[in-house]
C-alpha cells in the first residue's frame, strides 16, 4: 500500500519511485521512451505543417480521405486525450469494448465537419499542447501499468497491453498522418 500521496501516480497505483516523480522524471524508462517518441512525432508533424502553403493546407489527403491536410493535423491533435484515456483504461486492467472502428469513423467525420475551416495556427497550437500533455501522461505510467493487458475492441477484442495502445495510437498517429500528407502533397 502507498504510504503518502507522493507514492501514488495519477492512475492511483504505487510508483516505482516517488522521488523520480518529484524530480519531474518518469518512474519508467519505457514510459520515458514512449513519451519522447510522442514528442518526436508531434514535432515532426509541426515542423512539416509549418512550411505548408495555404493551398497545401486545404489539399485533400487522398482520393479516399477527402479531409484537408489542415483538418487531419487538427485531428491528430484532438485525438491525444482520447488515446491516452484508452491507454489508462487498459493500464487499469479494464477492457475497452465501446470503441469500434465504426465509432472512430463517426468521430472522424464529425470532427472533419466541425473543423473544416481550422486555421494552421489553431491546429498547430492544439497539436503542441495536446502532444505535450500526452507525453506527460505517458511518463506517469509504471512498467506494471504498461504491461497490463485487457481486451481492446479496436484490436478485435484481443488482449493488448497499455504499451501497445500507446504505441499504436498516441505514438504512431502523427507519424502515420505525416506520411499520408507527404504522399498527398508529393513531398
Amino acid at each position: 500500500m502507498p504510504k503518502t500521496s507522493d507514492d501514488v501516480n495519477p492512475h492511483g497505483s504505487a510508483t516505482n519511485s516517488a522521488a523520480l516523480h518529484k524530480a519531474g522524471r518518469s518512474a519508467s524508462g519505457r514510459a520515458e521512451s514512449l513519451a519522447a517518441h510522442i514528442e518526436e512525432g508531434a514535432a515532426g508533424l509541426v515542423a512539416f505543417a509549418e512550411g505548408l502553403s495555404d493551398a497545401e493546407w486545404r489539399t485533400p489527403v487522398s482520393a479516399t480521405d477527402q479531409r484537408s491536410v489542415g483538418v487531419v493535423v487538427h485531428h491528430v491533435a484532438s485525438m491525444y486525450p482520447i488515446e491516452i484515456d484508452l491507454a489508462r483504461t487498459v493500464a487499469s486492467g479494464k477492457s475497452v469494448s465501446d470503441v469500434t472502428w465504426e465509432v472512430v469513423a463517426q468521430l472522424n467525420a464529425k470532427h472533419a465537419q466541425d473543423n473544416a475551416q481550422v486555421s494552421k495556427s489553431a491546429a498547430l497550437e492544439l497539436l503542441r499542447q495536446n502532444s505535450c500533455a500526452a507525453a506527460a501522461a505517458v511518463r506517469a505510467f509504471t512498467d506494471q501499468e504498461l504491461d497490463n493487458a485487457a481486451p481492446f475492441s479496436l484490436s478485435f477484442g484481443a488482449p493488448v497491453t497499455a504499451q501497445f495502445v500507446i504505441e499504436d495510437h498516441a505514438m504512431r498517429h502523427s507519424w502515420h498522418h505525416v506520411a499520408a500528407i507527404r504522399k498527398a502533397l508529393g513531398r
